[in-house]
């Protein structure tokens, strides 16, 4: 290959809907733009975009690939690409695959905050598999998916892509997130099926704690921060078999992720052996050109600090003059060729460029689905008045606020226009699956943002004459077409009632005044009230936890989301979500996570310095008992070296059946390093019947005990820690004590007694 050719196998620089143009009679051609792009440099590396619809890319149902023409503009583009270069290579098609598939007619599914809810990886297992099989089906290659975001700061905007605050947790997604987009790891050089999808795990690192929760700031980390809490995650997933990484907009200690080689080749690939894609996140090499000077040096700064495709970037066009000027290494240029070309082998693109007539996978089971996931994430935050579920005695039931009747505002960003009448909201939920005798009444009461109360006289009034309330409150991600975007897509100046999302951080955390005034009106009238709220990060509403007679937080639940929101206040179905993320009483007390440093942090003087509600937190429709837990003495048969056994009685004492999601924290007592606070390192989900008892075992190995040293290096520490099990990180006081010798020892404390060795 020429140099050129090298050059234009690194690129991506075009936006995908700038490639085509949909003609009269409802097909597709190719545009001038791409024509002068694989000119360029004879051929095209990757195309970002080309089933991407929504309101930055201006592509709605009217001028886009619809579910049935996406595989045909895809090999469209493909035949150009492959007739114009010069060895037949073919270009690699990268799509937003967020939430599921972000084009026309995509199965959406709920934003990564919710799936974090579900404390249920198996089940986003399936979902992240059937969002690869549509992406496939439609003639993409390459999955872009927010996965290793860590929520620090939940003001903001892009909390809502994360799986919440804590690594662990973030991690075993992630690792779900992998398999079921690629399946099982099969190796460097193994090949994805034909249903199967390389992910691109984004951000690569620390962008979930970037200063004042303002995006694509700096991230003010040290070190220890960073392996203990940022990179655990990537981690999970390269282990899991991850194709390749995006590098981050951020900086870590005053370098961007993008130029950052300590991060990208000392960390990523000589510490971790990964030999995967690093891809860098849009127009994130060009602004390294801050600190290089010119966006040539800026090129080949990025790819000598470990970037191999960049994003929209006019630096890597650049790459062949910084080879020939000595900025870069030819060696360098073509280890990242490699990389690219490796991929395009392991997808088997040389011997099958073109998607073909495939069957794209049935939207009814994308559907369920999605509606799956949004149901396990309903998250009851209390119910003091016993209201909920909804008994046979209410006969009137009043939905109210500006959430309640709309879908739109279910979905998050990065979602692509949907069809007219698609999914269901709280209101359509509840008048199609209460029984008839069920009186149900509507009315908005205010707007989701701003101060417009002129609708509250009416929802009173039917509050009022009604049994029960129902608030459907919260905030909005939904983009509308007058929003002003950045180059990156990134909202400039949001529009409409969008509140949340890429670009659109807070100051604070409070909803519209309105929705304030609404809350106080309707619970001033006597009638208990329900309130939901639907939100991309955990807003402060303190007054919900006090007036209310329960509260519920969905997230954004995906298009069918109020589906499954009426079947939990129905009682259809058990509310198991578990907060994924600390829920602040107001943004005055952030950082709220749990797992902070543990020392003795004192109470503000204006307010409490404990969170409203604690990371893990869930109530049921029933009530648990949980036992103290116990480490297990093996026999000499049964004992594996460095693994111990926790076990732990769980009693459903309550009248329904329910689902527990049993959580295993260590606590760090003795130890080479200042430890944290509490550490979530297992968990399980157990479905109990009234009245039943189960034993619950976790197998603690290396995985669950190691934690970062001095050195940075990740192992089994010596010390002493306490292993705690309990419903939520407050809940966790019961603790068992555990004396670790070190990496090769993960053995004895109390009960515990290793085979042929004396108790510690």
């Amino acid at each position: 290959m020429t140099l050129k050719e090298k050059t234009g196998q690194l690129n991506q620089r075009m936006y995908g809907w700038d490639a085509y143009r949909r003609t009269p009679d409802g097909g597709f051609e190719l545009t001038e733009a791409l024509y002068a792009e694989t000119e360029r440099f004879a051929g095209l590396g990757a195309l970002y975009g080309l089933l991407r619809a929504d309101a930055w890319s201006g592509v709605d149902h009217s001028t886009g690939p619809d579910a049935g023409h996406g595989a045909a503009l895809a090999d469209l583009v493909q035949r150009h690409v492959v007739e114009r270069s010069r060895l037949g290579i073919p270009a690699l098609f990268v799509e937003e695959v967020p939430h599921g598939l972000m084009a026309l007619d995509g199965t959406v599914l709920p934003v990564n905050l919710t799936v974090g809810a579900t404390w249920d990886p198996p089940l986003y297992q399936r979902a992240a598999a059937h969002a690869a099989a549509e992406l496939r089906a439609r003639g993409g290659h390459v999955a872009l998916v927010s996965a290793l975001d860590i929520a620090r700061d939940p003001r903001w905007g892009r909390t809502e892509e994360c799986f919440g605050e804590d690594p662990y947790l973030a991690g075993r997604l992630t690792e779900a997130l992998v398999r079921g987009m690629q399946g099982e790891p099969a190796g460097a050089d193994g090949f994805f099926a034909a249903d199967k999808a390389p992910v691109v795990l984004k951000h690569f690192a620390g962008q979930g704690a970037t200063v004042g929760g303002r995006n694509s700031a700096e991230s003010e980390l040290g070190p220890r921060e960073l392996h203990e809490i940022h990179l655990p995650a990537a981690r999970a997933g390269i282990r899991a078999g991850a194709a390749a990484v995006m590098a981050a907009y951020n900086q870590v200690d005053g370098l961007p992720c993008a130029g950052n080689r300590a991060l990208l080749t000392d960390v990523l690939r000589r510490r971790w052996g990964f030999d995967g894609l690093v891809m860098a996140d849009g127009l994130a090499v060009d602004r390294l050109a801050r600190i290089t000077g010119d966006k040539v040096s800026a090129g080949a700064l990025a790819l000598g600090a470990g970037v191999d495709l960049s994003l929209w970037d006019e630096g890597f066009t650049h790459l062949e003059e910084a080879v020939r000027r000595g900025l870069v290494s030819e060696a360098t240029l073509d280890a990242a060729v490699a990389r690219v070309l490796r991929l395009k082998f392991r997808l088997g693109l040389f011997e099958q460029p073109y998607a073909g007539h495939r069957a794209i996978p049935d939207p009814d089971h994308g559907r369920e689905l999605s509606t799956a996931l949004a149901r396990a994430a309903v998250t009851l935050l209390h119910n003091d008045g016993g209201d909920l579920p909804i008994t046979p005695a209410v006969s009137r039931i009043a939905v109210l606020g500006p959430h309640a009747a709309t879908t739109a505002h279910q979905l998050g960003d990065y979602t692509a226009p949907q069809r007219p009448g698609a999914g269901t909201g709280v209101l359509d939920g509840l008048r199609r699956l209460a029984p008839d005798s069920v009186g149900i009444r509507h009315s908005r009461g205010c707007a989701l943002t701003g101060d417009d109360r002129s609708g509250i006289p009416e929802a009173v009034a039917l509050a009022a004459a009604s049994d029960l309330a129902v608030l459907v409150l919260g905030g909005s991600s939904a983009r509308a077409p007058g929003t002003d975007f950045a180059a990156n897509g990134a909202a400039l100046t949001p529009v409409s009632e969008m509140t949340c999302g890429e670009g659109v951080d807070l100051a604070g955390l409070r909803l519209g005044a309105a929705q304030y005034a609404l809350l106080d009106a309707v619970t001033a009238t006597g009638t208990p009230t329900v309130v939901v709220l639907v939100q991309g990060r955990p807003h402060a509403v303190p007054e919900a936890a006090d007036r209310a007679a329960a509260l519920l937080t969905a997230w954004y639940p995906g298009p069918w989301g109020g589906e499954a929101i009426a079947r939990v206040l129905l009682g259809h179905a058990e509310p198991a979500g578990r907060l994924p993320v600390s829920v602040p009483r107001s943004a005055g007390q952030l950082p709220v996570y749990y797992n902070h440093k543990d020392i003795e942090y004192g109470t503000y003087v204006d307010e409490g310095a404990e969170p409203l509600y604690s990371f893990g937190h869930g109530l049921s429709y029933t009530t648990f008992a949980y036992g103290p837990p116990r480490l297990v003495r093996h026999t000499a048969g049964q004992y594996t070296a460095g693994q111990h056994t926790v076990e732990v009685d769980i009693t459903n004492t309550g009248r329904r059946h329910g689902r527990s999601v049993a959580q295993l924290y260590i606590r760090p007592l003795l130890t080479p390093v200042w430890p944290r606070t509490l550490e979530l390192r297992a968990f399980q989900g157990v479905e109990l019947a009234p009245g039943e008892c189960r034993t619950i075992t976790f197998r603690l190995g290396a995985d669950q005990l190691a934690q970062v040293g001095a050195d940075l290096e990740t192992a089994v520490l010596p010390g002493t820690l306490e292993v705690r099990v309990a419903e939520s990180a407050r809940a966790a006081s019961a603790a068992v004590p555990l004396l670790l010798r070190g990496a090769d020892d993960v053995a004895g404390a109390q009960n515990f007694t290793a085979p042929d060795e004396t108790p510690l």
